[in-house]
């Protein structure tokens, strides 16, 4: 409690801050006991006469003034000692709330001093504690968010309001300096200036992130230029809003350039940050900058300077999308007269000449040309942006630009989507490109804008109602920039080190779209052909560059700057991404995420394009590479499980009437499968109640299948089975449950039966849930190790999970898998097991034998990525160590070389400093220990990695093997080449997605236009099934050769000398080099 008093008077106050302890139930009030009559003090009180009758209230002779400010879920993080980021700003807050009311009360905050205390010792119990920068940007935010948190009561407001009006020149920003300065003259905070302290200064709050967005309860309040830059544009029209963006410019511009001489360098990189991450709004920030640049040209001098250097690192270390970018705002630059055009044709000549150079036969590099031609995607991708500028500023540059692209077009090679395609055989004459490849598509759609003029609806130019203004600022020059060299052609003319090389580049300058034509070229007709192309790359940035923000990411998604509808467009783009090959740029959930969000914020128009897109590729799911149909399947149970499971199955009941292996059929076994995991069986049995039938389809309940569970069965291996369960229970230790076995079993009943009863009674008590599994494996894994020690006995391990969990697909992924990370089975058993010819015979049928092996493969490459990145990581330590051991040898050697005068018994001596000796040589041992110990690291490490490369080439070379195995004799009967085709189903296509609103969402989840009867055209499929096996078998060997091409390619040799012989079949060899995409050797 402290006393304070008002400075206009003898009235007496107290502050208190009520707790029964620091962090629990802070409430912070401001209460005035009154000892005499209150309203005569008010009349020589200048402050208090200012928030008379606004802010006082009356309560039975109590007066209370301020507001008391409380926070129940704040009260409850505090009280449990689970000070979270937000909590601690909300504690902030309120805090600095009470400081603001007593100077708005008073006229000066004396009694700031002990709320600076309490912050600054909150402050030192946080983990790791506050410095004092970190202390200053605090308060400051929090002392912008006190005014706001005042403006929620309105009495209090009110009176700020008044007092702030009486004044005269007083403003907001001034009340919140004088604020700080009384804590700046009580000793506190002293790297606060109150000088040039302004609003922008208070936005620092604990838990924001390196990214442009502020929380909710920050963005709302606040009214600092990193608002106004950061929503740009976001209520104009252009944007979905319903303002004119030249106002919101002129506002924006006003405040930064009021700001500009107070924080150049945060507004600077700030303005370059949103033009970089918010990139569909590159046409703004442009024009910003070109406003700015009328009143300040050295402030945008740098801002091209910084341009510059960023962009010449992303050429240096190859960021794409970050070089795509950057690019584009050097174009709007341009637009605006900020930069020279004839300085972005230098730009853009020096990618075409280092392309033209990268393709050249004989002074280049063609094994390289996806860095080729990401660089003239890169110069054209800029011309819907700045295209009609560049041709009426430099016409003739611009001319010689095109002409230099048409002449790298025609030496270019054609890049072939094969291997990467998500389908196959598949003739789209509505929309066929006429087999171009993205950049030659590209180039079509560039020449076709070029002949229009370069008008386009797609792009906005701003810049335009300020051209007056703008061609009166200086056009500043652009360095040159160099592209990195590339790597040398290789010394061996073979197909192999070509494609390695090849195989590289495509990973570095990997091809961020593919599209997918889902829709019917009439959803598309009031496009421009460029118009796809500009909306893509809007879409696509928005992904790239807010993902980690979900609503952002929706929210801009569905408010770009075009004037057309782009649902099916946009729906289009995101199932490309979701179906991307080799691999999209993020995990599938994420794009689940998106979708679902988009159905909410477009609920009138989204569900449905979605579930058209839904019914379209269902209908080509024979032709959907195999990689793509499992992400289709994880996609859509995922998305149904977020909106009730509700779909009208109804539409799909004919599948019943197809056969088991028939892709359609298989994908909604599946579909069903993964929607059971997701929920449980009882809740998607009701979730198909539109469609009965479909029930056949549905997983076995997941029930564990113990064989001694039954009366009927073997008594003896029951018995055996009791007493190791009674021994688990009773916790007998490992080995004595060993020593049992080898006494009891084993000797007496053979490896089958010993097998069979320890893994089945294990696999029993660990039954009830994963974490039961777990413990058994770690408890009991030397159990299964000694029974198992070979290959074989694993193979049979793991026929054995697999019977005990034949009706749950999930578990037994789960349990292999949890044994292949105990070390229990091989990778290579694993492999083994799965092509056993019972199991190989249900490939074509069911997901769960793939699944299984993916996962196997997955975690033998994840391992050997990490291993190769702690090598790569401990050799930089390396390197570090020893520059540090260096040092102290080179400073002790240094010290031994200068004497110094030591007084020996009173006389002066020349001799070294014993205590500094000592210090150098200590140093000198500890940097000698840490090299040496972080070189037996790395030797260890090096050890695991080589031990890991051959282990995954003895994976990859065994799985091709058994490829081989199983595919010769069924691949023998075919007639050198297959072809899935399936007869059209009438009527239940694409029309369906033409609904006004989500039909879905409908009780029961029926449609309007299904069949009520669960009736639709039969598809016929004519595809045999032996046939349908090898289609199957040959998709998964060219997913698996695509997804691990980085550990495959350097066994390219020895598997064409061992697997891929003359011998076998060519369908496997095609399969293998389209997942290597070694196209030019089929």
């Amino acid at each position: 409690m402290v006393i304070e008093h008002c400075p206009s008077c003898q009235f007496t106050s107290q502050i208190s801050i009520y707790s029964s302890s620091l962090f629990s139930r802070p409430t912070l009030s401001i209460v005035f006991i009154p000892s005499f009559d209150f309203r005569q003090l008010l009349k020589p009180c200048f402050s208090m006469k200012l928030l008379h009758e606004h802010i006082l209230c009356f309560h039975y002779g109590l007066l209370q003034a301020g507001t008391q400010f409380w926070d129940e879920k704040l009260q409850n993080e505090l009280s449990e000692g689970r000070l979270s980021g937000s909590a601690f700003d909300r504690y902030c807050m309120v805090l600095f709330a009470g400081i603001a009311a007593e100077a708005l009360i008073y006229g000066e905050a004396e009694g700031g001093e002990n709320d600076e205390n309490l912050f600054r010792s909150i402050c030192g119990l946080l983990e790791p504690p506050f410095t004092i920068a970190q202390m200053s940007n605090q308060a400051r935010w929090s002392v912008l968010q006190s005014y706001n948190l005042l403006k929620l009561h309105k009495a209090a407001h009110r009176a700020a309001f008044i007092a702030l009006e009486s004044g005269g020149e007083l403003s907001l920003h001034m009340v919140l300096v004088w604020v700080l300065q009384q804590l700046y003259c009580s000793g506190g905070f002293k790297s606060f200036h109150s000088k040039h302290f302004t609003a922008e200064d208070c936005y620092a709050p604990l838990s924001s992130r390196h990214r442009l967005f502020f929380r909710p309860s920050s963005a709302a309040g606040m009214s600092s230029w990193r608002s106004l830059v950061l929503r740009l544009g976001e209520k104009c029209a252009e944007y979905g809003g319903n303002t004119d963006y030249r106002d919101q410019l002129e506002t924006c511009f006003g405040v930064v350039r009021r700001e500009l001489p107070h924080s150049q360098d945060d507004i600077l990189s700030f303005l370059l940050q949103c033009a970089e991450q918010l990139p569909h709004k590159i046409p703004l920030y442009g024009t910003l900058v070109g406003l700015v640049n009328l009143e300040d040209e050295d402030s945008v001098k740098r801002i091209l300077e910084d341009t510059y250097g960023n962009l010449q690192a992303a050429l240096d270390s190859g960021s794409c999308n970050r070089i795509r970018i950057l690019m584009r705002f050097l174009t709007a630059l341009m637009c605006s007269k900020v930069l020279q055009p004839s300085s972005l044709v230098v730009l853009f000549e020096t990618l075409l000449s280092s392309a033209a150079t990268t393709v050249d036969e004989d002074k280049g590099n063609p094994s390289c040309q996806a860095c080729a031609d990401f660089y003239i995607i890169c110069i054209l991708s800029c011309l819907p942006w700045g295209g009609a500028e560049l041709v009426e500023q430099v016409p003739e540059e611009i001319d010689r630009v095109m002409v230099g692209i048409q002449a790298y077009m025609s030496i270019r090679r054609h890049v072939s989507d094969a291997g990467c395609s998500a389908f196959e055989h598949i003739e789209d004459r509505s929309q066929d490109d006429g087999g171009k490849d993205f950049l030659e598509d590209l180039w079509s759609r560039i020449q076709d804008l070029s002949s229009k003029a370069w008008k386009l609806d797609s792009v906005p130019r701003p810049h335009l109602p300020f051209e007056p203004q703008l061609v009166a600022g200086k056009s500043h020059d652009f360095g040159s920039l160099n592209c990195p060299e590339l790597p040398e052609p290789p010394a061996s003319a073979s197909s192999i080190t070509y494609g390695k090389q090849k195989h590289e580049a495509e990973l570095k300058y990997p091809q961020h779209i593919r599209r997918i034509n889902i829709f019917p070229a009439s959803k598309f007709e009031d496009l421009q052909p460029i118009d796809r192309f500009v909306v893509e790359e809007y879409l696509l940035d928005v992904l790239y560059f807010l993902n980690g923000c979900r609503k952002e990411c929706a929210s801009s998604m569905v408010g770009l700057p075009v004037p057309f509808r782009y649902e099916y467009l946009m729906a289009e783009t995101i199932f490309s991404q979701i179906l991307l090959l080799p691999q999209p740029p993020f995990r599938p959930i994420y794009y689940t995420l998106v979708i679902m969000d988009l159905c909410k914020a477009l609920p009138g128009a989204f569900p449905a394009v979605v579930a058209g897109a839904v019914r379209s590729l269902f209908d080509k799911i024979s032709e959907l590479d195999m990689e793509c149909r499992t992400r289709l399947i994880l996609w859509f149970s995922h998305h149904l499980s977020n909106f009730q499971f509700i779909w009208p199955w109804e539409e799909w009941a004919y599948v019943l009437d197809l056969p088991k292996w028939a892709p359609q059929r298989v994908f909604v076994q599946e579909v069903l499968e993964r929607e059971v995991r997701l929920s449980y069986w009882d809740k998607i049995k009701q979730s198909i109640e539109s469609a009965p039938a479909l029930e056949e389809l549905l997983p076995p309940k997941g029930t564990a299948n113990f064989i001694y569970s039954a009366e009927d069965g073997d008594q003896t291996e029951r018995g055996l089975s009791s007493e190791l369960s009674g021994m688990v229970k009773e916790r007998v230790t490992t080995r004595e449950i060993i020593s049992w076995i080898d006494d009891h079993v084993l000797s007496t009943h053979g490896v089958d039966v010993t097998l069979r009863v320890v893994v089945q009674t294990l696999l029993n008590i660990g039954s009830k849930s994963f974490t039961h599994l777990i413990t058994v494996l770690e408890r009991y894994g030397q159990i299964i190790s000694r029974i198992c020690p070979d290959q074989d006995r694993q193979v049979m391990l793991i026929s054995e999970v697999s019977s005990f969990w034949k009706n749950n697909a999930q578990m037994t992924a789960v349990a292999i898998d949890r044994m292949m990370g105990y070390r229990l089975v091989s990778n290579v058993a694993i492999v083994g097991w799965v092509f056993l010819p019972s199991n190989a015979d249900q490939f074509h049928v069911s997901d769960r034998l793939w699944e299984i092996l993916r996962n196997a493969l997955t975690k033998t490459f994840n391992r050997i990525t990490d291993l190769r990145k702690e090598v790569s990581s401990l050799k930089k330590s390396v390197v570090l160590a020893s520059e540090a051991a260096s040092k102290a040898q080179a400073e002790l050697e240094d010290a031994k070389s200068k004497i110094t005068l030591t007084l020996v018994d009173g006389e002066p001596v020349l001799a070294e400093n014993p205590v500094k000796m000592k210090r150098l040589n200590a140093n000198v041992e500890r940097t000698k220990q840490e090299e040496l110990s972080t070189q037996e690291s790395l030797e260890a490490k090096e050890a695991l990695l080589a031990r890991a490369v051959d282990e995954i080439e003895e994976l990859f070379l065994c799985l091709y093997k058994s490829f081989s195995e199983v595919l010769a004799e069924p691949l023998q009967d075919t007639d050198g080449s297959l072809h899935p085709s399936s007869v059209e189903a009438d009527g239940m296509a694409i029309e369906n997605e033409d609904t006004t609103a989500m039909e879905l969402d409908k009780e029961g989840g029926k449609s309007e236009k299904s069949d009520l009867n669960g009736g639709s055209t039969v598809n016929g499929y004519n595809v045999g099934e032996r046939e349908q096996w090898c289609l199957t078998t040959l998709g998964y060997v060219k997913a698996f050769t695509r997804q691990f091409a980085s550990e495959i390619w350097p066994l390219a040799e020895k598997l064409d000398a061992e697997v891929l012989t003359l011998e076998v079949h060519p369908l496997l060899r095609k399969a293998v080099y389209y997942g290597l995409r070694r196209l030019d050797e089929f």
